[in-house]
């Protein structure tokens, strides 16, 4: 017999309690073992359309809502007794007449409105003479996008203003269609399952629907409901991960899309399929470093040996390690030093007027990323990143000082990171023998110049051997840079993602207005994000401006406490603030809305039973229900001290195109809720997210 799971049970799963879930669990694996045994108590739901529904009781009050035939169980739904009956009494399981996929339907008839959308404000004045949004639209196109037959009314019928809420009700293939059509996006149609072939492998039905082949395989599945990629992955998701590419490929696309995602079921893929090769997977950050390994192990919890040839560790780590086997033990310079031979070396060159800051940076971006070693070098480095050109009688002087730290630095045995992967990437460049066969590398838009030289010595000119995963709207980092030049052409490549699996349709659209629609590299690709589209709604996002940092707090706090009451569980909830010297004010309002905390730190690690609250640089790679971003003041967002460090205009940009980058990365942590507060003059990003 078939078992199966469809993602609306893990769905429904990840909304019970901790002991709920562990209750449901026993009685799934039991239903696996043995479906027939004496012990299960199936009840047939009469008033089900669906006569294959049927309920299993878990306890006195829990039900599993199961879809049984003589050849098949699938899990479907858990709930409490009479929410699990009116989900079963509204839904039938049958296989689409056009695409021959395997659909869960909401049946017509048991929605008694959809005309109002829940989430929207105002409603849009009637333009009159204007069509709604798919009148155009025969019946047969819209049965291409896996519209249920019973829905193409209702959808012929749909406005700007019921959209959203019509994209609820019907299978996620066909909302998203629909959204990416109403958007002046071209939809993907998977072409139709052969007739009399099995509806639960066609593309569209292997994004809800999974085969159980063994208590393992069901066991990770149940074991972090939450994290629905472990188990289902859409066909754009799946096309990327498992396509031959002939050199360095990448995947982009906006905050939510799944791009990690993808990154860590193509390392676990490559892995897979070539059982004598070593992969890894990488990222800028011991960070998300970090998190990714604790992905990664519940991606191959099933197959634990494969871990011994999928390495997941931080860029600069690796780096060390290779490093120290080749060439021995060695020191990395800390910031702090930099900064104090810095200090000396300037002061040694008298009459210059350069600030710290400036020289700082100058050496960061320009002396020490592109690996310069002479003053021929540096004259005629292109310095890109900064528009003004500095005369050559500043050059000479701001060599003479970096010339001097330079030779601090070898003086004391001291290098830097770019020096290390410099030297990597000249001996891999002429080895044979080379680390790994395979590299998939996350967050690539924050990688440094010397990392991505590193990784083309190891992978560049070989199929298959490296993948990146990045968002450009994401870089908060690293300064644009040419990755061809570096031996990097991804052109020909590069795919974009366009689903957006974690925010809501609101949070999504609002915190796209603090990045441009379209974001390219230096070498001309392209990111477009028009076109997203989210898979559900929810309420709209709040920005509140309050006039002092005490009525900010007690806000925050009231905001807490209402998701709290409405069902968000401590874990589910995290707050950001720009620094360390805001967090005071985030501590203050968890404290007051009496809920459980705790500070991450660089190994972000989120503790059952509390929020999260940190940094907004520590907030890649999370994901909350609710989510609240405090102290977004004038002078904190962007922060003041990173716009006096400013060199030239371009400085300038840059670091205001990274403060937006970040500001954006702390908004789309959440899914359903999201607050954006100011406790003093407030940020001038504000009036870009109201607009």
């Amino acid at each position: 017999m078939n078992f199966r799971i469809a993602d609306t049970f893990t769905d429904s799963l990840s909304k019970l309690t901790n002991e709920e879930q562990k209750a449901v669990k026993t009685t799934a694996f039991d239903l696996q073992v043995n479906p027939a045994s004496p012990g299960m108590k199936f009840h047939k739901l009469e008033k089900a359309k669906d006569k294959r529904f049927w309920s299993v009781r878990v306890n006195s009050d829990l039900r599993l809502i199961v879809h049984k035939t003589e050849s098949s169980l699938l899990l479907c739904y858990v709930g409490h007794h009479d929410n699990a009956y009116q989900w079963a009494e509204c839904r039938k399981l049958e296989t689409h007449p056009q695409t021959g996929a395997a659909q869960l339907v909401e049946i017509r008839e048991t929605v008694k409105e959809i005309i109002s959308p829940q989430y929207t404000e105002v409603p849009k004045p009637v333009v009159p003479g204007k069509l709604p949004l798919f009148a155009n639209y025969s019946d047969a196109e819209l049965l291409k996008y896996g519209v249920p037959p019973e829905w193409l009314d209702d959808v012929r019928k749909a406005s700007d203003d019921t959209i959203l809420e019509l994209a609820d009700h019907l299978p996620g293939e066909a909302a998203e269609a629909l959204l990416c059509l109403a958007t002046g996006t071209l939809a993907q149609i998977i072409p139709p399952a052969a007739v009399g072939s099995d509806p639960f492998k066609h593309p569209d039905a292997e994004r809800r629907f999974r085969t159980m082949h063994n208590l393992e395989e069901l066991e990770r599945a149940l074991e972090y409901p939450w994290e629905k990629w472990i188990v289902f992955l859409h066909p754009a998701q799946r096309q990327m991960v498992e396509k031959d590419y002939s050199g360095p490929a990448r995947v982009s696309g906006s905050a939510g899309t799944g791009k990690t995602i993808v990154a860590l079921h193509r390392a676990v893929f490559l892995a897979r399929s070539n059982p004598d090769a070593r992969a890894l997977l990488t990222t800028f950050s011991d960070t998300l470093a970090n998190a990714l390994r604790l992905r990664m192990r519940r991606l191959i919890s099933n197959a634990p040996r494969m871990g011994e040839r999928l390495e997941c560790i931080a860029l600069n780590e690796i780096g060390l390690r290779l490093y120290e086997a080749n060439y021995g033990r060695t020191r990395i310079v800390s910031a702090a030093e930099i900064i104090k031979i810095m200090k000396e070396s300037s002061g040694e060159v008298p009459g210059h007027k350069f600030p710290l800051s400036f020289l700082i940076t100058e050496w960061k971006d320009v002396v020490d990323a592109w690996q310069l070693n002479t003053w021929e070098e540096y004259r005629d480095a292109r310095r890109l990143g900064r528009k003004s050109r500095l005369p050559e009688k500043q050059r000479v002087i701001l060599w003479s000082i970096f010339d001097k730290v330079r030779t601090k630095l070898q003086t004391g045995n001291l290098w830097t990171y770019s020096d290390i992967f410099a030297r990597l990437a000249d001996h891999f460049a002429k080895s044979n023998k080379l680390p790994f066969d395979y590299i998939v590398v996350d967050e690539a838009q924050d990688i440094s110049i010397s990392q991505l030289r590193f990784l083309a010595a190891l992978g560049a000119g070989r199929p298959n051997s490296l993948f990146f995963a990045g968002d450009l709207g994401q870089r908060i980092f690293q300064q644009p840079f040419s990755w061809k030049a570096l031996g990097v052409d991804i052109r020909g490549r590069s795919r974009t993602l366009r689903i957006n699996y974690r925010t809501s349709h609101q949070i999504r659209m609002q915190a796209d207005r603090l990045l441009g629609i379209e974001l390219s590299d230096v070498d001309g690709n392209k990111e477009e994000r028009r076109g997203i589209v989210s898979v559900f709604n929810g309420p709209k996002p709040a920005i509140l401006v309050c006039d002092s940092q005490e009525k900010e707090i007690e806000a925050v706090a009231k905001w807490l406490s209402d998701r709290i009451s409405e069902g968000s569980r401590p874990y589910e909830i995290g707050v950001f603030v720009r620094s360390d010297a805001q967090l005071s004010r985030a501590q203050a309002a968890v404290e007051k809305a009496k809920i459980p905390y705790q500070i991450l730190d660089d190994k972000v690690e989120t503790f059952s039973g509390h929020a999260s609250i940190s940094t907004m640089h520590l907030a890649k790679g999370l994901e909350f229900r609710a989510v609240c971003v405090m102290a977004c003041d004038d002078e904190v967002v962007p922060l003041q001290e990173r716009i006096e460090t400013a060199g030239d205009d371009a400085d300038l940009e840059e670091v205001y195109n990274t403060e937006r980058h970040l500001l954006y990365v702390a908004c789309t942590r959440a899914r359903d809720h999201l607050l954006i507060t100011s406790g003093d003059s407030p940020s001038e990003f504000l009036d870009d997210l109201r607009m």
